[in-house]
């Protein structure tokens, strides 16, 4: 293998797998195929794409040497855009809610992020604070929630690299791919890459079944990080999804446990919920074969 400049340049590189031992269990007439988006750092499809997103930023100018970087974030994102700017140079501040708990606060300083305390948990709260925060330091505001960098990623990277290996196989090998929805980069780019080849391969949003925004219904506390914020994000492009499925906290987690067992991938819960929704299709007779985006892995220990 070459030796490569940047871990970042692994990261890119995702592999698809073919799930014989979880669709041999659950008695599916074809392997259900994940395309695993989680090598990084924080163990998600987030390194990649701050990563890159800070590129984009600087290449037409909005982001300068040594100008701070700010986002409303607590979770992978946010971990991945401090460890980003870390290497890059870059002050990372991030707003965060007032009811996270402290042990989360203090891993995120760890990795370098300076905490800027929300009174309020709610989205457009969080994200007023951290548009005035930038404004008062003279920084960048990622804004991955309507960024449409976020969604550029996933049309240069990860919906190509699906694509790819879909062309490889033969255009009848995968009929459907499902994609956990939290900001919507990767179900609209991947979404907008594929609909862009063809329009027989079927593009699924996942969200937690008790939190149900995508589709105009109750939203409510769920167990899938990363996944269902309550809202629908202004990434999100209604016209490459073909269906929305919802799957509970318990399915979710069920399907990463099994998949573990099953084929050793430790696929995190949001990846469970994709897995669960492509058994479903596949089950049911409305796919062939499904493939599902893997965009977290679960820590061991």
């Amino acid at each position: 293998m070459p030796i490569l400049r940047s871990y970042y340049q692994d990261v890119y590189r995702s592999p698809v797998v073919r799930l014989d031992g979880y669709s041999g269990r659950h008695g599916l007439t074809s392997s259900i195929l994940a395309y695993l988006d989680f090598g990084g750092a924080t163990g998600t499809s987030k390194d990649g794409l701050a990563e890159t997103m800070l590129a984009f930023a600087t290449e037409r100018g909005a982001l300068q040497p040594g100008m701070p970087v700010v986002e409303a974030s607590s979770g992978s994102f946010g971990a991945a855009l401090a460890v980003s700017c870390a290497t890059t140079g870059h002050p990372c501040i991030l707003v965060v809610p007032s009811n996270l708990p402290i042990a989360r606060r203090q891993r995120l300083q760890e990795l370098g992020a300076k905490i800027v305390v929300c009174s309020s948990g709610g989205r457009r709260v969080m994200d007023r604070i951290a548009q005035e925060t930038a404004e008062r330091y003279h920084g960048y505001f990622t804004h991955y929630f309507a960024n449409d960098d976020n969604p550029e990623y996933h049309r240069r990277v990860t919906g190509p690299a699906i694509l790819q290996n879909i062309a490889r196989e033969g255009a009848s090998l995968v009929d459907a791919i499902t994609v956990g929805v939290g900001s919507a980069g990767t179900v609209t780019g991947v979404g907008e890459t594929i609909k862009a080849w063809t329009n027989d391969v079927r593009i699924v949003a996942v969200e937690p079944f008790e939190c149900q925004a995508l589709t105009g219904g109750v939203t409510g506390p769920h167990n899938i990080p990363d996944i269902g914020f309550g809202l629908v994000p202004k990434n999100f492009n209604s016209y490459v999804v073909d269906n929305v499925a919802a799957v509970s906290s318990k399915d979710a987690q069920r399907a990463a446990q099994q998949v573990l067992r099953t084929d050793a991938i430790p696929a995190s819960a949001s990846a469970g919920a994709a897995l669960h929704a492509a058994a479903k299709l596949v089950a049911n007779g409305i796919s062939r074969s499904a493939l599902a985006v893997f965009s977290g892995r679960q820590n061991l220990l």
